[in-house]
């Protein structure tokens, strides 16, 4: 009886998996979001600065919808909070009103464009201390991503006040 072998074309002769997987170069993170304020690029990342991770990019979105007020926005005439109208009249308010008015502001502006961001506690401060004349209030909102699994999450504003 006579012994046949195969042949075996080396064309269609594959790669180990283990040594596919030890020779993979790490993949370069997908870029999400520009980085505000916005600054070239540097190396391979492209043009601008970009946000490669998603709970960075919405805690920068949601300072952005922070300082943003009526009519800034172009085709969204009500985005924003609408925050620096309020601090222009801050004389006008007594420190409860004007938190709980900016409270409004801010959880109606969240409601509407972030809706999957809780709100938890907002704070702020008039802050005096680098200049005398001109006023800062600092508003700090302390805020949850449920869908990330994202808690404890902070995002804190300056708005310089007038009148």
């Amino acid at each position: 009886m006579a012994v046949t072998g195969r042949v075996i074309d080396f064309k269609s002769v594959g790669d180990r998996t283990t040594d596919l997987i030890a020779d993979a170069q790490p993949a370069d993170p997908t870029p999400i979001g520009i980085m505000t304020p916005m600054r070239l690029g540097t190396g391979q990342g492209g043009l601008f600065e970009m946000y490669t991770s998603l709970k960075m990019t919405l805690n920068d979105n949601l300072k952005n919808l922070l300082l943003t007020d009526h009519g800034e926005r172009l085709a969204f005439h009500d985005f924003g909070a609408n925050l620096t109208p309020l601090a222009m009249d801050l004389s006008a308010f007594d420190p409860d009103a004007f938190d709980a008015e900016a409270a409004i502001r801010i959880k109606t502006a969240v409601t509407k464009y972030m809706p999957f961001i809780q709100l938890e506690t907002f704070e702020s401060r008039v802050d005096h201390s680098d200049n005398k004349s001109v006023g800062k209030v600092i508003i700090r909102v302390n805020y949850s991503i449920p869908r990330l699994g994202a808690k404890d999450l902070a995002q804190e504003v300056t708005i310089f006040v007038g009148g």
